[in-house]
């Protein structure tokens, strides 16, 4: 058995306690049946020093929850790996840059859709209130650009006045309804290829998908043409050397598909709902091996 290491959350931090380790196990189970054996080890041991990953052939970062509520350690954390030669992957180059959504910014200048954004240093009322008049629309979202798990994402009505808003820099875009009618879609690539789609649903009066605010996963047996498309169009954009890749899409007012995120740091597969996409995984992390 070949044994690769995992990275998993700050022990210290107990937001995810009831969570990764089930995505750990749903992991280790896919990879053994490649012959590999995954050993965790949490992401904020190798900050400022990377020996302890270096004995291993391939490291995978793929459980570093709650990065974004430490971004300065992570992006330290990064550059150790990369100073070290740790091989990782995805590279940590690349969760570098991938762990602020100004990302969406730069893909769009090369034509990657994504829905209309206003980039603010730190959001307050009144780039609230130009945002509204900008996009003309009667419901907005406003997050922080470092986020996780839509943490201190708010959505706010035409009127509303803003409260705990997040701090530092942050992104406005226009509420989307198809999320309640259509849910947002996740196309899943590993090696390069695309392996399942996810659709994701919120519960009824709920804006936000990811399951601790109930939402519903179900795989679909072909991703919608459009999707496939933009996902494609992302991925070569993005034009990174990339082990496996998560990419989020919803439905704008016209019926367009827009980039909602491209998650290359630690995307939950959704392997619960789609099984067979651990096998594909597996056979992707042997070929890097």
């Amino acid at each position: 058995m070949t044994r690769i290491a995992v990275l998993t959350p700050d022990p210290a931090d107990s937001s995810y306690a009831g969570q990764w380790p089930t995505v750990l196990e749903r992991l280790s189970l896919a990879l053994a049946g490649a012959d590999i054996t995954v050993v965790p080890t949490p992401w904020t041991d190798h900050v400022d020093r990377a020996d302890g990953l270096s004995g291993y052939p391939l490291v995978l970062p793929l459980i570093v929850w709650g990065y974004h509520r430490d971004h300065g350690r992570w992006l330290q954390a990064c550059a150790t790996w990369v100073e070290a030669g740790v091989r990782m992957f995805n590279p940590p180059s690349v969760i570098g840059w991938n762990s602020d959504k100004a990302y969406l910014g730069r893909l769009a200048d090369q034509g990657v859709a994504i829905p209309p954004t206003v980039w603010v240093e730190g959001v307050d009322q009144a780039d609230v209130d130009a945002a509204f008049v900008r996009f003309g629309t009667e419901v907005i979202i406003v997050k922080p650009r470092v986020s996780g798990g839509a943490w201190k994402t708010l959505r706010l009505s035409r009127g509303e006045r803003l409260a705990d808003a997040p701090e530092g820099p942050a992104m406005i875009q226009p509420y989307l309804p198809s999320i309640e009618t259509e849910g947002e879609t996740s196309l899943l690539f590993f090696g390069g290829r695309l392996s399942h789609a996810v659709n994701k649903r919120p519960v009824a009066g709920e804006f936000r998908i990811q399951v601790q605010f109930g939402g519903q996963y179900a795989a679909l047996a072909e991703p919608p043409a459009g999707a496939l498309a933009l996902a494609e169009k992302t991925l070569a954009a993005i034009d990174e050397d990339l082990l496996y890749a998560r990419i989020d899409m919803a439905q704008g007012p016209d019926g367009g598909w827009l980039l909602m995120e491209a998650e290359l740091i630690e995307p939950d597969f959704y392997l619960g709902s789609a099984p067979e996409g651990g096998h594909r995984f597996a056979e992707a992390v042997r070929a890097r091996l």
